[in-house]
């Protein structure tokens, strides 16, 4: 079984995803998803990645909301700006965060929750210095927006991965 899925929750995800991109339960499109969810994650094989360790279940479902909570909060703030028509209005710049999160995955998913929200991406992260650095639509304050990113999501990501 481990041959077949070398990463069996990457799988799993993989055919959620496709499920739910679809929005269908067609034998046809389970059998799309079937095929890509056994067929990805074997290049992770190929490139001798180490599978991931994700630790700590509880935490991941607590961030998981958190994060969805703070995608909807976000989806209301940038409409509510764009809809009033005060983009010229609004500040916006990049924040440097330094990070203490080395894992590759727990990064891959920090990049994920931060493009994920409106209002704010992933610009840069420099390896060597371990600093992050985003670009924030609507910037009140960048030490706020740092400790948000911390806090709200570096902490779990470390507990979860490292």
């Amino acid at each position: 079984m481990s041959r077949l899925y070398p990463h069996p929750i990457m799988s799993f995800v993989l055919l959620v995803i496709w499920l739910m991109l679809w929005q269908s339960l067609s034998p046809l499109q389970i059998i799309m998803g079937l095929i890509l969810a056994t067929l990805l994650p074997q290049t992770l094989v190929l490139l001798d990645e180490e599978p991931s360790r994700a630790k700590k279940p509880l935490v991941i479902i607590k961030l998981f909301f958190v994060v969805l909570f703070d995608i909807a909060v976000s989806n209301y703030n940038v409409a509510r700006v764009v809809l009033a028509g005060r983009e010229s209005a609004v500040d916006t710049g990049f924040v440097n965060i330094p990070l203490e999160l080395r894992d590759r995955y727990g990064l891959a998913v920090l990049a994920t929750i931060i493009t994920a929200t409106p209002g704010t991406f992933w610009a840069a992260y420099d390896r060597r210095t371990n600093v992050l650095t985003i670009h924030v639509f609507e910037l009140k304050d960048e030490e706020v927006s740092r400790q948000t990113i911390k806090n709200r999501y570096e902490a779990p990501l470390r507990e979860i991965f490292e």
